[in-house]
């Protein structure tokens, strides 16, 4: 394992552990992470986060691996690029206004990173999108990282566990988050969240009422955005009504006759490089069935890059944008 130096106070940290464990004694979990500022050192944070207590000092992080395009976006969007030591997993080009900063991050990995990769780097924490990228064969077990004094968060709407999900993700989650992160490197975030704020509310949704399917991937088995997470908060925020919102999940593997039964009004693609929109059209265009759908036969096709289509700093923007393409549709 490569040398490393780790500067925080260790009796700082047991200390703000003996505080979290009693102020979470007796609560259960709740939908979104919980912030506590131990009245003996303000300037700690104890964090109940996907179920796994997080302790950080009083000095923030300096140097951060981001796994997944949400939790590098959130660090560009608060203006902590520089903290930035490597990136892994990213879904796709960032926007725009953070091109020149994020072609200055360290790729550590295509996909999901090893621990090696990762110890190398030398991080103070360890930042994902998804809790799926703390494992034995991935970037290592947060008790194991947490051991050799690397911390680590997940994005709270990407908690495994249904416990510690948001039940319906909202947009107060998201803000939460933002909040959350901000706190972590004593950054404050309210210009940010009054900016996500300001643009919600300059929303204003399809008042047609029309039904959208929301397709992420597949052919034989279509995986789709379903009822509690991003994909609806996206569409109920633009007007639209998910077919498959009655699934309790962010989504889930659905089928094609239960599609053909709703016929919806509008298609979501999501594009990806592993599952680009022209390869989406195909199956559906493909399929005699499929191609007979309203939506299919008058391309009423609505596109979000993948990188926008889970919980973060995008969900607003994407609400918006999905709107502006609704407003193009004519519909027969």
């Amino acid at each position: 394992m490569p040398s490393r130096s780790i500067t925080r106070s260790r009796s700082a940290l047991v200390a703000v552990a003996a505080i979290a464990a009693l102020a979470l004694a007796g609560c259960s979990p709740t939908a979104t992470a919980q912030v506590r500022h131990p009245s003996s050192s303000p300037s700690s944070l104890s964090i109940d986060n996907c179920g796994t207590t997080v302790d950080f000092g009083a000095a923030a992080p300096k140097r951060v691996i981001t796994i997944k395009s949400t939790s590098t976006e959130m660090l560009l969007a608060l203006g902590l690029g520089d903290r930035i030591v490597g990136t892994a997993f990213q879904d796709g080009p960032v926007p725009a206004k953070w091109e020149k900063t994020a072609a200055k991050l360290p790729v550590l990995a295509e996909k999901l990173p090893s621990q090696e990769a990762v110890l190398a780097a030398s991080p103070d924490l360890i930042y994902a999108g998804w809790e799926s990228n703390f494992s034995a064969d991935g970037a290592g077990n947060r008790a194991d990282l947490q051991a050799l004094g690397v911390e680590t968060y997940v994005s709270p709407a990407a908690c495994q566990e249904a416990a510690f999900q948001p039940k319906k993700l909202g947009f107060g989650d998201i803000f939460t988050e933002i909040d959350q992160v901000g706190a972590i490197f004593h950054t404050d975030a309210s210009k940010l969240i009054a900016s996500q704020k300001k643009t919600l509310e300059s929303i204003t949704p399809d008042k047609r009422g029309l039904t959208a399917l929301w397709f992420s991937s597949g052919s034989s088995v279509p995986y789709v955005g379903a009822g509690i997470g991003a994909p609806e908060l996206i569409m109920k925020t633009a007007g639209l009504e998910n077919i498959a919102a009655s699934v309790k999940q962010t989504w889930t593997s659905y089928n094609w006759e239960s599609v053909i039964a709703a016929n919806p009004d509008v298609i979501v693609l999501v594009d990806a490089s592993w599952s680009t929109v022209q390869k989406k059209i195909g199956v559906l265009e493909g399929n005699p069935a499929t191609a007979a759908l309203d939506a299919v036969k008058n391309h009423r096709y609505v596109i979000v890059p993948f990188a926008a289509s889970e919980a973060g700093v995008r969900t607003v923007d994407a609400a918006a944008d999905v709107v502006k393409q609704l407003a193009k549709l004519k519909l027969k």
